[in-house]
């Protein structure tokens, strides 16, 4: 296992800035487009969402973080590849980085290619806020809004249950997910809210 050489990852397409939800203003959090001096913090976030899934494996973490590494490296060659189009965010609170948002806006269907944050930072609302805040903008361009989850994560498909997403397909351990296009009134008002 060698390390993927973040100087050798392609870099983010120059990106637009996509607004930030008012309520996530309001607690210090913004968007803003990915840029090459991100890669160091989104490789550690990607660890930090994999690395759980080595624990049984009886590698050392050196060997744990080269091949996690490796695959950040690939994962991001194939969005960079196959979405080159989409919105690649980073989400900040008070000018640190806690996550990311990868959204990919075309005409007829939206993608939330994806959308992670660091573990302190989940469960408190932001994740919720920027998926109605995704669905908000598929509507005011009459898309439907796709997303896939892993079939293992039964707190985040509820989640997108709740929030209107209905299964479509299962392929390996991710479920396909779509929000077909809505007038968008009640997410307007949700999206506020929150």
């Amino acid at each position: 296992m060698t390390d993927p050489g973040h100087g050798a990852l392609p870099a983010f397409p120059a990106g637009a800035p996509l607004e930030t939800p008012v309520a996530l203003q309001r607690r210090g959090i913004r968007l803003r487009p990915c840029i090459a001096a991100d890669i160091g913090f989104l490789t550690s976030l990607y660890r930090q969402l994999r690395i759980a899934e080595l624990a049984p494996l009886p590698w050392t973490d050196a060997q744990k973080h080269a091949f996690i590494d490796s695959q950040f490296a690939l994962q991001h060659r194939h969005y960079l590849t196959h979405y080159s189009h989409a919105d690649f965010l980073l989400i900040e609170c008070n000018d640190e980085p806690i996550g990311r948002l990868y959204l990919s806006r075309q005409m007829s269907e939206f993608l939330i290619i994806d959308i992670s944050l660091t573990p302190g930072w989940r469960n408190g609302g932001i994740g919720t806020a920027l998926i109605r805040h995704a669905q908000v903008l598929a509507e005011n361009a009459g898309a439907g809004l796709n997303l896939h989850v892993d079939q293992r994560n039964d707190g985040a498909r509820k989640l997108y249950e709740r929030l209107g997403f209905i299964a479509t397909d299962v392929g390996g351990i991710y479920t396909g997910m779509r929000r077909p296009a809505s007038t968008g009134t009640q997410n307007d008002q949700e999206s506020q809210v929150n």
